[in-house]
């Protein structure tokens, strides 16, 4: 293994960057955030490296979920409040179903970059660069907004800084306190066929609640029912501004890409000898890796070496994205290749990623039962191997989209076009979000499932 430096990835062939016109800007781009202080502290990723060793041992459960890929346009303190509030009623539910703790991960302050299948699109006759995320270029369909700006990694970064702001404040400062759990409804969530099912699970925390505060445990004097820890994450992709926002820890002299808490390295972009594998391997950061149908077992006991060479728990959360009809034919050898080894990993389940699919008149949707049925499967394959199922990454929104069909308003393709906002993949309503906690819930209850308390 050679030598890392937050440099030496540039050393090696890299997927799915963007070729930027102008190196000058592109280095100017660089320097600046270079000078800009970190988004996240190294204490706070390895606390959540503490609380991933914790789901390891299935004394813990993670909820992993947010935007596709955030946008400069429909940037706003009532988007970042409403899907705040979804991730914290998804891990109501968890917690109370699971009756074990719930670490919140958002995809967001920083997931802006998309890999694309082709480097070019072509509509009408006419062929531009691809839409690579607003970090990158433009989603008009104009050649103008297709070239890569380096300066839109600066407005990124000013972006998840201001997220970040507002994200610690309602985790400090009183959103998240328990006692409010009746009023973190979304309007349409509240005229759901959920909506009695939850109101009960929030009648019987306040009676819990009230019992705790006649015991002397109030909000007053026990921070954990007032505020909640919360985390951020994104797809390390795009290198030149992860390399810009990496420091050095001054306590430990350990380098952390301070642009997020954790990052991970998608299915396209999980080469040994490439560019986001060496840049990742040398970060003390948690990490995520993505492992879809393509996955070579042996290959994955390397990537699993490389990225965590000292077997740390927590250190290594491998995202499962196979597609409902492929997990149950390739999940299980990688499953028992990696128990075999002792490899100390998070297994979570992604079942958004491999269920895309094309409908008649021209939108990308997703089924909720497909979704469903993946986490089952994911679930059912742990259960047989007595292995733990430490949790689930969504891509969703606190929006009312109408981009997934199925769920419990029974969304068709005819419903796409009425609320259907995403730049890229197609996301989880909060409705269709909170039916899935929900149901996860009852498979990760203790005794039910291979997930311990």
């Amino acid at each position: 293994m050679t030598e890392w430096s937050p440099s030496s990835w540039r050393a090696k062939p890299a997927k799915q960057l963007p070729t930027y016109p102008d190196a000058e800007q592109l280095q100017q781009a660089e320097q600046t955030l270079a000078k800009q202080p970190p988004l996240v502290f190294a204490g706070e990723a390895r606390q959540l490296k503490k609380e991933l060793a914790k789901v390891c041992e299935g004394k813990a459960f993670l909820l992993q979920g947010g935007d596709c890929a955030e946008s400069f346009q429909d940037f706003s303190s009532s988007n970042i409040r409403d899907m705040f509030k979804i991730l914290l009623q998804m891990a109501v539910v968890l917690t109370y179903g699971g009756q074990s703790p719930v670490i919140k991960i958002g995809r967001l302050a920083g997931q802006f970059a998309k890999p694309r299948s082709s480097d070019t699109e072509t509509i009408n006759d006419i062929t531009l660069r691809s839409y690579r995320g607003d970090i990158i270029n433009g989603f008009g369909f104009t050649e103008s907004d297709r070239i890569p700006d380096p300066a839109r990694m600066v407005q990124a970064y000013h972006q998840s800084c201001a997220t970040l702001n507002l994200i610690r404040a309602f985790a400090a400062g009183g959103l998240a306190d328990l006692n409010e759990v009746h009023r973190w409804n979304l309007d349409f969530v509240s005229k759901s066929p959920l909506a009695d099912r939850y109101e009960n699970l929030a009648r019987r925390i306040d009676e819990t609640l009230e019992f705790m505060s006649a015991c002397g445990i109030s909000a007053e004097n026990t921070p954990q029912i007032r505020e909640t820890s919360f985390y951020t994450s994104h797809e390390a992709l795009l290198l030149p501004y992860e390399q810009a926002l990496t420091r050095v820890d001054s306590l430990t002299g350990d380098s952390y890409d301070c642009s997020a808490h954790m990052l991970w390295i998608g299915d396209r972009t999980r080469q040994l000898d490439g560019a986001h594998v060496e840049f990742c391997r040398g970060i003390h950061n948690p990490l995520g890796l993505k492992a879809g149908p393509s996955t070579d077992p042996d290959e994955l006991l390397r990537l699993i070496e490389t990225l965590n060479p000292h077997n740390e728990a927590g250190r290594l959360n491998l995202i499962v994205r196979m597609g409902a009809n492929k997990v149950a034919d390739y999940f299980p050898a990688l499953l028992r290749k990696v128990k075999e080894s002792g490899y100390k990993v998070v297994w979570s389940c992604d079942p958004m990623h491999g269920n895309t699919t094309q409908t008649s008149n021209g939108y990308k949707t997703r089924a909720v039962d497909n979704i469903l049925k993946e986490v089952k499967s994911f679930f059912d394959i742990h259960d047989a191997e007595g292995t733990i199922a430490g949790g689930v990454h969504f891509e969703l929104t606190g929006k009312n989209v109408t981009e997934c069909i199925g769920g419990q308003f029974q969304l068709t393709e005819q419903d796409l076009a009425t609320s259907y906002e995403t730049q890229c993949d197609p996301r989880l309503n909060a409705d269709q979000a909170l039916e899935l906690a929900f149901l996860i819930a009852d498979a990760i209850r203790p005794g039910h499932r291979a997930v311990k308390v």
